[in-house]
This record gives structure tokens, sequence and C-alpha cells, in this order.
């Protein structure tokens, strides 16, 4: 269960950092980048043949030029696979894919000892995963060597037997002894069979394959849908360690249906849109960060690319976001899941409306013109009904020849949410104090919403503020932005936010003053004004300082609600402190250098006295040893005597000259004593 878990999180996450709703865009370079980044080799060579398999076949369904060379290593470790007499049916499946693109030469020899491994396999069968390996792998040497004579000589008893691990709802088990049955190994059965039919000698009973399309068919019964047309598969009931995730389960079927379809001259009679919804479903996804799941995405891609159901034509749009300000034009582009290039067709915008209405459709059927050099259908000018404001475009296609028709597959009409955006009028701005008992005017001011303002207003708890302005689209329609809000801010930092209403293109806010002194907690004094406009389709949003106003209010009750306190400004509590600056004592005063100098004489003399007596003695160095090896010792030791007389003339040196003239002195004149000691 928990690798189930998993799965769905993984799902939701890739799902989530695709762009908005109902938009699917083809493959594009950002899948190329993100092959090379998923599919590098470890020094050279991947971990299996079947991970080769999969960067190979990648690179080569993307076009993948500047590729990492695997050719070498792959051939080498095919050779190997195929040559060895411990290769299972697996590890020569894996091999014959990857030669499949690799292209390296097996000989006769090999490839005969290859078939009568793999057709031994096949008759020893007794899981749905020994059929799938064993069978696909005599179809891969069947497709390598056109010499090679490759045939199941009881197809349809190996048929039958593949075929008794289907259940009564479309899904298959994967042998006898598990009962559990699941969509991924429906996928697996739908290729082994396939590939029984192809290796066939003879014609497969038909009422196998009629079975077989009744199977498919309940298959599909059970495939599930997002709000925005795309189907999937998932195991729900399956055991938790053969769950694949709605990803690999829905390549594994795909697979399976287009390699049967590939094979059997009837029709399968699946909807169109079933394929369509599939491809939806796999370029939801975007770019997975996985390599598995992302060789599932692009080799399902490629299936429905060429598929014998019909295939899945794709709308996509440089941008959904038009600027009535630049002009910009809507551009629609057709092409497979793979950005292939379409047969002739007509792109008709069928209609428009207005997001979250029911109205009528604001524009009439017209149709998009095509352009040869960037291959798009384009609307030059949108038709004057379309303001600034979301909306629901409907597009629908028509092929221009009625054969493709049965080959690939649009749907009625394709809706894409369009953002128009442009710049919007702000109009008699202005702001004024009245009377609260009268309503007359007590002063009033002209706003420059635009530009810079500094209004500088009073006004008493007895009257009122009002502020209003106009906003108009550029095609003289009113405009209701997302926020429109006047913030009001006391100079002790307390805020108070008020929503501004309107009817029509009048915005208009009246502030009571009466009715706000508990609000704004009796404090009087200077409180800036500020009004913020936006929305994501104006392009010109406000956030402009108006002035200042002055309340007058009357103090406050005993009981009156307190300012709230005001956050701790996080730079004042976390930035940097102010700088310390510390004086230092001032050093004291030194002797007289020639007090010091005396000092250091005395301390030499018990040195001098001390070689003047070795002279007396008759210090020689006769008995000196000239063996090597006490003279070794000995040597080693006057050189030690030498070495800690060093280390004190150096300590002399370089440290005493940083000690003041007493401590030096004092410290000089004890070293003698300490040595002598």
């Amino acid at each position: 269960m928990a690798r189930r878990l998993a799965g769905f999180l993984v799902l939701l996450l890739v799902v989530s950092i695709c762009e908005a709703a109902f938009l699917f865009q083809p493959i594009s370079d950002s899948h190329r980048s993100a092959a090379l980044e998923l599919f590098t080799p470890d020094h050279g060579s991947f971990k299996s043949l079947e991970e080769t398999y999969e960067a190979l076949r990648t690179f080569q369904i993307l076009g993948i030029e500047k590729k990492p060379d695997l050719t070498a290593t792959a051939c080498r470790s095919i050779s190997e696979t195929v040559g060895s007499s411990s290769s299972t049916a697996k590890d020569l499946f894996y091999a014959l894919k990857a030669n499949s693109i690799a292209e390296c030469k097996i000989d006769k020899k090999a490839s005969k000892g290859i078939i009568s491994r793999l057709n031994a396999a096949v008759s020893g069968a007794s899981s749905l995963l020994d059929f799938y390996y064993s069978v696909g792998g005599l179809v891969l040497i069947k497709d390598q060597s056109s010499e090679a004579d490759v045939h199941l000589a009881d197809a349809e008893g190996v048929f039958r037997s593949v075929k008794a691990f289907s259940q009564s709802d479309g899904r298959w088990r994967y042998s006898s002894s598990n009962p559990e049955s699941s969509a991924f190994a429906a996928g697996i059965a739908l290729e082994t069979l396939a590939g029984i039919v192809s290796l066939a000698s003879s014609e497969i009973d038909q009422s196998l394959i009629s079975t077989l399309k009744n199977d498919i068919i309940k298959l599909f019964d059970s495939i599930e849908k997002y709000d925005d047309g795309a189907l999937y598969f998932d195991d729900k009931l399956v055991d938790g360690h053969e769950y694949q995730g709605p990803l690999s389960t829905t390549s594994s079927v795909l697979r399976g249906l287009t390699a049967f379809a590939a094979v059997t001259a009837e029709n399968l009679n699946l909807p169109g849109d079933t394929m369509l919804g599939l491809a939806k479903f796999f370029l939801g996804i975007c770019v997975p960060g996985d390599a598995k799941d992302f060789f599932n995405q692009i080799d399902s891609l490629a299936c429905l690319e060429s598929n014998r159901v019909s295939i899945p034509l794709i709308l996509s749009f440089p941008s959904t976001v038009l600027s009535l300000t630049r002009k910009d034009s809507l551009k629609v582009g057709v092409s497979t899941v793979l950005g292939s290039e379409v047969p002739s067709l007509t792109v008709k915008l069928v209609g428009a409306f207005s997001s979250g209405s029911k109205d009528a459709s604001l524009v009439e059927s017209q149709e998009l013109n095509f352009d040869k050099a960037s291959g798009l259908h384009i609307l030059n000018d949108l038709p004057k009904s379309i303001d600034v404001g979301s909306y629901t475009f409907v597009f629908e296609v028509v092929l221009h020849e009625p054969e493709h028709e049965e080959v690939y597959f649009m749907g009625s009409q394709t809706k894409v949410p369009i953002s128009v955006t442009g710049l919007i009028k702000v109009e008699n701005s202005e702001i004024a104090v009245l009377d609260s008992d009268l309503g007359s005017i007590e002063s009033q001011k002209k706003l420059d919403l635009a530009g810079k303002n500094a209004i500088s207003l009073s006004a008493n708890h007895l009257q009122k503020l009002r502020l209003s302005f106009q906003l108009t689209t550029p095609h003289g329609r009113s405009f209701k932005p997302h926020q429109a809000f006047l913030k009001l801010r006391h100079e002790s930092k307390v805020e108070h936010i008020f929503v501004v209403g309107n009817s029509g293109k009048q915005f208009e806010i009246v502030l009571n003053f009466l009715g706000l002194v508990e609000k704004f907690f009796y404090l009087s004094g200077k409180y800036d004004m500020e009004l913020t406009i936006g929305d994501a389709a104006m392009e010109n949003s406000l956030l402009v300082a108006i002035g200042h106003i002055e309340l007058d209010l009357p103090e406050a009750p005993e009981k009156a609600p307190r300012p709230p306190p005001q956050p701790v400004d996080p730079y004042s509590r976390y930035g940097p402190k102010a700088e310390i600056t510390h004086i230092f004592r001032a050093p004291e005063k030194r002797p007289p250098q020639e007090l010091s100098l005396a000092f250091l004489g005395l301390t030499i003399l018990p040195l001098l006295g001390f070689l003047i007596g070795l002279l007396r003695l008759g210090v020689n160095l006769k008995n000196f040893p000239t063996k090597p090896v006490p003279a070794t010792f000995a040597v080693l030791f006057h050189v030690g005597i030498g070495a800690v007389l060093l280390l004190y003339v150096f300590f002399w040196v370089k440290v005493i000259g940083s000690i003041p003239n007493t401590e030096a002195t004092w410290f000089l004149g004890s070293i003698p004593c300490v040595c002598w000691a």
C-alpha cells in the first residue's frame, strides 16, 4: 500500500506543476533537455540492457542528435548476453530490444541458438511474463533477421494458454496461481497475443480474435477520466508489490492495444475520443522527473503517433494571454502529440463566452488564416465584442480530405481559456469631506491616480470621507477589478483597510467616522491614505498614495478597546546591531632604555660564567665516542642541547620584543634562574 500511495503522490506532483487545465502542449525542447539529464550513463554504460534500451528508444523518438555514444558499450553487452548460455528469456528480450536500435551484428549461429532457446521457453512457460519475454524475443529476432525462419508451430495453442489468464472484466492475471488481476497485466497480455498472431504460420481462429476484442472493450469500460477529458487506467485492487501506478499502467495498456491493432485487420470499435483522452493524459504530465516514467510517457506518445485506431491531433497556443494594447493576434497550432505536421485542415473560432457566463456567444463563427511560414492558424484582429477580461474560446478543426477523418481525430469542439488584457482608464477621481448631518461637501479635491498626489484633509468624528472614481475598458465598457482597497495608516502604524464598492463604472466608498471611532481605537492624528486597484487583466494596476487626513476623534472611554501591539520589525530584531566603539587604556610608561640594557647584561653574565668555568676545568673532546653507534647518540645529545639553547634565543628575539619594557626586563631576569635551577 505504501508503494501505491507513493505512486499517487508522484502523479499528483507531476500533474500539479503543469500549465492551466485544459491546455495540452505537444512534445517540446524541454523534453529533449530532460532526456539528456535523466538518461546519463554511469562510466559510459547503464546498469542493465533494459535501461540501455529505454535510453536509446527515448533518444530515437525525440530525435536527439547530440546524445551520449552508447553504441559500443551496448553492442558489447548485447554480444555477451546473446552468447551466454545462462541468459534468461528476459535477458534475451531486452538484448534484442536494445539491438533493434543499436543494430549490432549477431551471427547466424547465435541467432539460431536464440530462436531455439526462446522456443523452448515458450513451451515451458507457466506465467504471463514467461510468455511475454519469450514471444516478444521471437518477434524481435524475426524483425531483425530476414533470413531466420521464426514461427510458432502451435500458435493457436499458445494463444489459448495466454488467454487463460484473462478475467471477465478485461483485466488479466500474471499466473494461474495468482488470483489478483490488473490492467497492467492486460497490456502485457495484449502485446504478447499480438506477437503470437504475427508469429503464427497459419491464421488464428477468428472466434479467439473476436473474444479478445470483447475483452478490450470491457477493459476500456473501466477507464477513468479527469475533468479535462484525460483518460487513464489505474489498478485499485491489485496487491501492493505489483502496483505500477497510473502512468505505467496506462502506458502498458496503450502498448498492448496499438500492438494488437497493428496485427489485426478488424476494427476494434473504440471511440476516437478514447485515443485523444489518452493523449491528454500523457501530455498533461508535462516532464516527469523519473527516467522510467519519462520513457513510458515518450514511448506511449510514439504509440499514439502511429497507431491504427486513430491518431489524435492537439491544439497548442504560443500564448493564451492577448493584449489589446499591443494588438496581439490569436495564434493556434495543430500537430500530433510529438509535434509532427498534420494534413491540410481549417481551424474555426465558433464561439467565445465570458468566463462564468451562460450567455450567447460573443462572436460569430470565423476561420483563422493559415500562415505557411510559421505553420500557425492566425486571427489577426480580435472581434470588437472581445474586451478586457477572461473568456472561453471554442475551436473546431475541419480536415479537408474525407479519408483523413478515418486516420486522425480532433474531437468535435475544443474549449480553451483565453485572457485578454489592456489599459484601464481611471477617470473622475475625487475625494471629499462631507458633513454627517446634511451631507454637504465641506472640502473636495480632484485626484490624479495615474500621477502623484499630496492631498491634505482634516475631519472630525461627525464628518464623512468619500472617495470616488470610474474605471472603463479600452472599448468603453465598465470594468470591475479583482481588488479595490482604500488603506488608512495611523502615525502609530495601525492600519485599516476598506473595500471600495462599485455600481457599473462608478466606484465609491464613504467612511462615516462616527461609526468608526471604536474601530479606529479613538486614535486622533494623521492618517496616510493609499488606494490599491489591481487585476490580472489590468496592465496598469495601481498602488498610489493619495495623501493624508487629520482626524479629530473623541477621547477614548475607560473600557474602550486598545490598539493591537504592532509586529516587531524583523530587520530591527535580526538585522545588524549598532557598532561598538571600545577605547583601550593607554600603555604604561616604559623604563629608560639604559635600565633595560643593564638588566639584559645581568641576565647574560651567568652564561658567560658558565663558559669560563668550562674553560677553567679544561673541557675537551678526547673522551668523545669514536664508535658509530655511541658517536651517533652523543651527537644527537649535543644537538638536542644546542636546539634548546637556540629555542631560547628565538624566544628572546621574537617574543620579548612585543612585551612592555618593564615586563620584559622582569621576564628576562627570571629565565636564567629557571635554567640554572
